[in-house]
């Protein structure tokens, strides 16, 4: 079973996979204050829970955008495994070509979900994460990574309306049920779930309009799944695609 992690700024994603068979999945809030031990305990916790064990890992990799929770992910791992780990990040081989001003700083994430993609269809596409930010990254036609975009996830743009507007209440994930509110949580749904719905489909057009030719669309993120049955455009969910890309590169690297 390959150990894979992708540490989020909110959540870290947990997951055991089994050549193409995931075994589990499990998140962890992310804690820039946990220690090694306190991230050790949740692992083994996870893996027992999902009735696994430390001896069933035979190699793990890690894609964070949190570097001073990457150090303690890395440390909680070895007290568990002596396996190898990998880092996504410099030094991994990914087989990506990245075209944009400064490959360095494409986020790790973005690398593994645009990896996963290309090996399940076909380019050019648009690969959708959506979290704490929401991010559109875009392969052309010969799957190279061209740039994209990085908006304020959905949760942001909640958090922000409902802390700095005295007299608006929180607000749960539900579907508007129109566009044109007829009472304040309703329109504060519109705006939020809707207004994010309008602009994927606004900058899949766009990006398109770019790029001149029609792309297929992939979305995953803990909030997608709420999002996309409110867009008019087609577009694929695959909650596992971030699973998926990291056991593939583990793969590759380990051959290599």
């Amino acid at each position: 079973m390959i150990l894979t992690v992708d540490i989020g700024n909110s959540n870290i994603v947990v997951g055991g996979v089994r050549d193409d068979e995931i075994l589990f999945e499990a998140r962890l809030r992310t804690d820039a204050t946990k220690t090694s031990d306190e991230y050790c305990i949740d692992l083994k916790m996870l893996l027992d829970v999902n009735q696994c064990s430390p001896r069933d890992i035979e190699g793990s990799i890690i894609a964070s955008v949190v570097p001073q929770v990457l150090n303690s992910m890395q440390t909680a791992i070895r007290k568990i495994s002596d396996r190898k780990i990998l880092v996504v990040g410099p030094g991994l081989k990914t087989g990506l070509n990245i075209q944009i001003e400064n490959p360095g700083q494409t986020g790790a994430d973005l690398v593994v979900g645009s990896v996963a993609a290309l090996r399940q269809h076909q380019p050019p596409m648009i690969v959708i994460d959506m979290g704490t930010a929401t991010t559109m990254i875009v392969l052309d036609k010969n799957g190279a990574l061209v740039g994209g975009s990085i908006s304020p996830g959905v949760k942001i743009s909640m958090d922000a309306l409902t802390e700095r507007t005295a007299l608006l209440p929180g607000l749960q994930l539900d579907q508007p049920r129109k566009a044109i509110g007829r009472n304040t949580i309703d329109c504060m749904r519109s705006g939020i779930m809707l207004g994010t719905a309008c602009m994927i489909d606004g900058m899949i057009e766009r990006m398109e309009q770019e790029l001149g030719y029609k792309t297929t669309v992939i979305a995953t993120g803990g909030i997608a799944k709420f999002v996309l049955p409110l867009c008019r455009r087609e577009i694929i969910y695959d909650k596992d695609l971030l699973l998926k890309g990291l056991a593939a590169l583990y793969r590759d690297n380990r051959k290599a």
